[in-house]
């Protein structure tokens, strides 16, 4: 039904479901966005889903799209069920408060370095990982302090869900999320304490601080910005092959 509805709205995007919830990214005119809210909020199953919003100027997502996964994001730890339990969350005005006051707290991006790179809150920890699966023992590897408090952020709030309970489980005594993530925290606050941009998983690749596309331009495959200069080097200019993925092993990845 899910697919019906958003097909003959003439939606975009990715609707993933599990036993853990339900996760939403979708696209499409502002009547086809608020009847397919609409829509959602009929079932009360989805009656709390908080939506994040941002306008673009192209469509992000390039069909539509419902899949049934085991994990909305694999973590590869089965006994964490986000479903029954999470950390508190701490709205973007609160975190924003908590920043001004400089509060002794660990800062920790959950996200991977690809993402990071681009654009993190001031003074956050960035644990260096590729996937969600390296989360669980890069936390144990590189935070000793399990009695300072922690702050996780993502992009949406939903790698944060499975993230608290994990930290809980690995003995942090005191663990809060941001509420709505980075996404929601630019909407609310605007970009104070916030440096670079946000990576996000649609076509635009990134948004700035008032949550509108990146101009800088990304390679889509590494992710590293693309100034100018460097898409006016021989390769790029050829084969639109982004300078950064054109190795030495004379493997070319596409931008």
């Amino acid at each position: 039904e899910l697919l019906q509805v958003g097909e003959s709205l003439e939606m975009r995007g990715t609707i993933l479901l599990s036993q853990e919830g339900i996760n939403i990214a979708l696209s499409g005119s502002r009547e086809s966005v608020d009847l397919f809210g609409k829509y959602l909020a009929e079932d009360e199953r989805f009656a709390d889903i908080q939506f994040k919003e941002s306008l673009s100027e192209k469509k992000p997502f390039r069909r539509f799209r419902v899949r049934i996964k085991d994990e909305i994001i694999k973590l590869g730890v089965p006994q964490i069920k986000p479903e029954q339990h999470t950390v508190p969350h701490l709205s973007p005005e609160a975190f924003a408060q908590w920043m001004d006051e400089g509060r002794d707290i660990t800062l920790l991006d959950t996200r991977n370095a690809y993402e990071v790179q681009i654009g993190t809150f001031d003074g956050a920890l960035n644990l260096n990982i590729d996937t969600f699966t390296e989360f669980p023992e890069a936390v144990e590897a590189q935070i000793e302090d399990k009695e300072k408090p922690v702050v996780m952020f993502c992009t949406g709030g939903v790698r944060c869900e499975k993230a608290g309970p994990l930290l809980e489980s690995q003995g942090f005594k005191e663990v809060y999320q941001l509420d709505g993530g980075i996404l929601k925290y630019l909407e609310k606050c605007g970009g104070k304490h916030w440096h670079g941009e946000c990576f996000v998983f649609d076509d635009r690749l990134a948004v700035d601080e008032r949550l509108e596309e990146s101009r800088e331009g990304y390679c889509p495959d590494c992710v590293k910005p693309l100034p100018d200069e460097l898409k006016a080097l021989p390769q790029y200019e050829r084969v639109k092959v982004c300078p950064y993925c054109h190795g030495d092993d004379g493997v070319e990845r596409h931008a």
